[in-house]
C-alpha cells in the first residue's frame, strides 16, 4: 500500500470513529470538547456532525473510483480546513476552552494533511500509472 492510500484510509479510519461516537455518545463527545452538556440541542447538533462525519470516512474507505474518491477528497481537504479554522477561532474567541480548542484544532489540521498527502501526485502520473 502506498503512502497515498494509506493517508486516505487513515483518514477514513477517523471520520468514521469520530462520527460513530458523535452518533452513539454524544455528550461524551461534547464534554471532551468542553461543552456544557446541559444544552438541550448539544445532542442534536452533535448527530447531525456525526453522521457528516460518518459520510466522509464512509466514501473515502469504501469507494473504488478513481474519480470519485478524488471528489471526496477534495471535499474532505475543504471541510477539515473549515474544522481547523472554526476551532482555532473558538479557541482564540474563548468559545471552547483552550485545551479542547488545541485538540479540536490539532485533530482537524492533521486531517487536512492526511487528505492533501492522499491527493498528492504520485511520479508515475504523468505515465497513466499511479
Amino acid at each position: 500500500m502506498d503512502a497515498r492510500t494509506l493517508a486516505r484510509y487513515s483518514l477514513g479510519v477517523v471520520r468514521l470513529v469520530n462520527g460513530v461516537a458523535a452518533l452513539a455518545a454524544p455528550q461524551v463527545v461534547a464534554r471532551s470538547l468542553g461543552a456544557d452538556v446541559r444544552q438541550p440541542a448539544l445532542a442534536h447538533v452533535m448527530r447531525m456532525f456525526g453522521i457528516r462525519t460518518v459520510f466522509i470516512g464512509a466514501e473515502l474507505l469504501l469507494l473504488k473510483d478513481p474519480q470519485r474518491i478524488a471528489e471526496a477528497l477534495r471535499t474532505a481537504t475543504v471541510i477539515h480546513t473549515s474544522d481547523t479554522l472554526s476551532a482555532a477561532t473558538a479557541g482564540r474567541c474563548g468559545t471552547l476552552p483552550p485545551r479542547a480548542a488545541k485538540i479540536a484544532t490539532t485533530i482537524s489540521a492533521v486531517n487536512v494533511l492526511l487528505s492533501l498527502l492522499a491527493q498528492w501526485p504520485c511520479g508515475e502520473a504523468r505515465h497513466g500509472r499511479c
